[in-house]
């Protein structure tokens, strides 16, 4: 099998990880993509680890039965939990996952201050403690989770008085403390970066990691012989765990593209296709 035109796989809680694969289609468009959003479980963000390790290896096994060639663990909180347990338990697939970009953001910063807005999980993780380990030892790392951030833009709220409010709530005291990056450390909050950068000011660097998340999927492609080289746009394919028109009527709005969106279910911990009419579940 000619393994290069098969489709990369990814997944978040819900609609963050579009900002990842909005960076794939810049970065490599003529690359397919099967995107899976577990919109019945979302946030995950403040829910157990185990929990969410559950969940990914689910909708792990989904992407593999669907044929992908490498899959992106596009949540922040999925990475904290499940990625080195993917890998374990998938060790002949290829998993890329995301870490706040502590590294660049104590490369860049002159004060010395530097902010990471994450959800609760992610901090909790070893992933995290071991990036502010290895890189943020000579600065100050400040941290807030956003409490209510990632509902507001599920529900498509990226300039939202109430959306403004959880952000000034987090970023004004950093900025009296003398913050001069900002790190985003949810898939979900790029969607927000234009509104950050209203309340941060023009001095503040706001990093996404997306566009070097998508490099390394690309250095990982070329070494394993998976990159497809061919020209025009590759396939998209949508999944959701919630509401398909919802999923659909985001797309243009986060993504800039359009897209025809299944909706499958969680049944017994597994994950099941639903027919036209959403019922009954079809294994």
């Amino acid at each position: 099998m000619i393994t290069n035109y098969l489709p990369i796989g990814i997944f978040d809680s819900g609609v963050g990880g579009l900002s990842v694969l909005r960076e794939i289609r810049v970065q490599m468009p003529s690359e397919s993509v099967l995107y899976f959003a577990d919109q019945a479980h979302v946030p995950y963000g403040h829910r157990e680890l185990e929990e969410v390790r559950e969940f990914s290896e689910e909708i792990a096994r989904f992407l593999l039965d669907q044929g992908v060639k490498l899959i992106v663990v596009a949540c922040n909180t999925a990475s904290a939990a499940a990625l080195h347990h993917l890998r374990q338990t998938f060790p002949r697939m290829s998993f890329v996952g995301m870490e706040p970009a502590v590294k660049p953001a104590a490369e860049f910063t002159h004060t010395g201050v530097v902010a990471v807005l994450a959800t609760p999980a992610t901090f909790q993780g070893a992933l995290y403690a071991s990036v502010v380990e290895r890189f943020g030892s000579r600065v100050t790392i400040l941290q807030d989770n956003c409490p209510g951030l990632v509902g507001k833009i599920e529900k498509g709220e990226l300039d939202s008085p109430a959306t403004r409010k959880i952000l000034e709530k987090a970023l004004h005291p950093m900025l009296v403390q003398g913050i001069d990056t900002v790190v985003m450390g949810c898939t979900h909050y790029p969607f927000v970066i234009p509104l950050i950068r209203q309340i941060v000011g023009p001095k503040v660097r706001v990093i996404d990691p997306a566009p070097a998340v998508v490099r390394q999927i690309g250095r990982l492609m070329d070494t394993s012989g998976l990159r497809n080289i061919s020209s025009g746009f590759g396939t998209l394919s949508f999944f959701t765990s919630g509401e398909a028109r919802r999923f659909e009527s985001q797309l243009p709005v986060l993504f800039g593209e359009t897209g025809q969106v299944q909706q499958i279910a969680w049944l017994s911990n597994k994950i099941r296709y639903q027919d036209a009419s959403n019922s009954p579940f079809v294994p």
